[in-house]
């Protein structure tokens, strides 16, 4: 019980630490009133991408992912629900501690707080839960596939690849490969060839690494120019589609898509009212559809092409 009283303890900690870091970063960013999505010189692009719905899910939506067929599946502060193709909802549960990151694969799915992951059947029903797996984590993002679960921990600044039955299998981030992970944005991907694309923010870079964590390739800078990325711990969310990459920054709120070597190829939503520095969480299932969930007013946004 001793136990179970300090971890909820440390997890609130945790969370009023991350609520401090929002604040902290709204107040700091300066009220912009001019055009700064795109470097001087550079050709304003409009968006290709409308908001096709909007929907409140429950206060403090935080993440969002999409099935291959096309359920979704949400968290919060004290939820993770489910939602079909036209946004009804088809069952939510209550959670003890807030849900940081979801991620779903076959007849699972997997949400964590900041130092559990709990698995979920598709029916709504809690299979179990794996972890802790270290003392200071911050889980911030999850993504699964046939045989493993990749775990974003900005807390101890690496990403574990799980088995399916919970054991470590490999850890990237370690020793002299120190990942900078300024603040909770870390954001993992895993492909069903077990290629591991991670967002390394303190260094504006995608990276591409092997399942055991090996690099093999990044693209990224820091800068307002389209193709890059702006302001502090960016691409602070991202996905993968056929395209490319869809993603989300902070400090120029702005949702773009890049192509596979990192190349601008256009906007889903830069033009928008959304708060500076609180980004949406992204998913897509195809590339034709891109879902958004926003911590800001806890609504998911549906983008579509215009």
């Amino acid at each position: 019980m001793n136990n179970k009283k300090f971890l909820a303890l440390f997890s609130l900690l945790i969370i009023l630490a991350f609520i401090g870091y929002i604040i902290y970063d709204t107040a700091r960013s300066p009220i912009e009133t001019e055009d700064k999505t795109s470097e001087p010189g550079e050709t304003v692009i409009p968006d290709q991408w409308r908001i096709s719905q909007e929907l409140f899910i429950r206060e403090g939506l935080k993440a969002v992912t999409v099935s291959a067929d096309g359920y979704l599946y949400l968290g919060g502060d004290s939820f993770v629900a489910c939602y079909d193709k036209d946004l009804k909802e088809v069952w939510d549960i209550g959670t003890s501690e807030p849900i940081t990151a979801v991620s779903s694969y076959g007849d699972t799915v997997f949400a964590s707080t900041v130092e559990l992951v709990y698995l979920i059947g598709t029916d709504g029903k809690l299979i179990g839960e794996w972890g802790p797996y270290e003392s200071n984590c911050i889980i911030t993002s999850l993504s699964a596939n046939t045989n493993y679960l990749a775990v974003a921990d900005a807390g101890n600044k690496r990403v574990l690849i799980l088995k399916r039955n919970g054991e470590v299998f490999s850890m990237a981030g370690q020793f002299e490969e120190k990942f900078l992970i300024p603040s909770p944005y870390f954001d993992v991907y895993l492909t069903d060839d077990n290629t591991l694309f991670l967002a390394h923010t303190g260094s504006f870079r995608i990276e591409k690494r092997t399942i055991e964590g090996r690099l093999l390739s990044f693209f990224g800078e820091s800068g307002t120019a389209r193709e890059k990325f702006c302001g502090c711990c960016n691409p602070a969310h991202f996905t993968v589609v056929p395209q490319g990459f869809v993603t989300a920054e902070k400090g120029i709120n702005r949702i773009k898509i890049l192509s596979p070597e990192g190349g601008f190829v256009e906007y889903v939503s830069s033009e928008n009212d959304f708060i500076a520095s609180v980004p949406l969480d992204i998913a897509s299932a195809d590339g034709k559809t891109i879902y958004g969930a926003n911590p800001a007013d806890s609504k998911l946004y549906v983008f579509i092409r215009k």
